[in-house]
């Protein structure tokens, strides 16, 4: 249930990081770490998932262990102001991991994930055919250096 805009302090800001590094890190060791004690840990991140700052926790897969996905950053400009409608669209494509507002010529950027060329191209035509989409650009990303 979200709430107000969480303010974050230093301890918030401490505590994001290290979960940020390891989302299991048990509560005892995080509280060693920031040197607080690990009733304040459970309260402050309780209060950050109530408060939606923090939305869950997720794994994150070395870069090499999923050799076989497409992944690629898309472009979008938006007609006009119906950019929160696109977004409410791009949300519901699973293929999307996330979607950033951005300034300069396209209106949002887009990190693309898809199994394999024949869904990446589905992904491409579902975007393109939103109502308010106006143009898009696609680069795949081929190495990580």
């Amino acid at each position: 249930m979200q709430q107000g805009k969480h303010v974050f302090d230093q301890l918030d800001r401490d505590l994001i990081s290290l979960l940020r590094n390891d989302g299991r890190a048990p509560l005892s060791k995080l509280a060693d770490i920031l040197r607080v004690s690990r009733g304040t840990v459970q309260n402050r991140l309780d209060r950050l998932l109530e408060s939606g700052a923090i939305l869950g926790f997720t794994v994150r897969v070395r870069e090499d262990y999923e050799l076989d996905g497409i992944k690629a950053i898309m472009l979008v400009e938006v007609v006009g102001k119906s950019t929160s409608q696109v977004i409410r669209k791009l949300r519901g494509i699973p293929e999307l991991h996330t979607v950033h507002t951005t300034n300069g010529a396209w209106d949002l950027v887009a990190e693309i994930q898809a199994a394999s060329l024949s869904d990446f191209d589905r992904v491409l035509r579902e975007v393109r055919l939103i109502d308010g989409v106006l143009n898009s650009e696609t680069s795949l990303l081929l190495s990580t250096i």
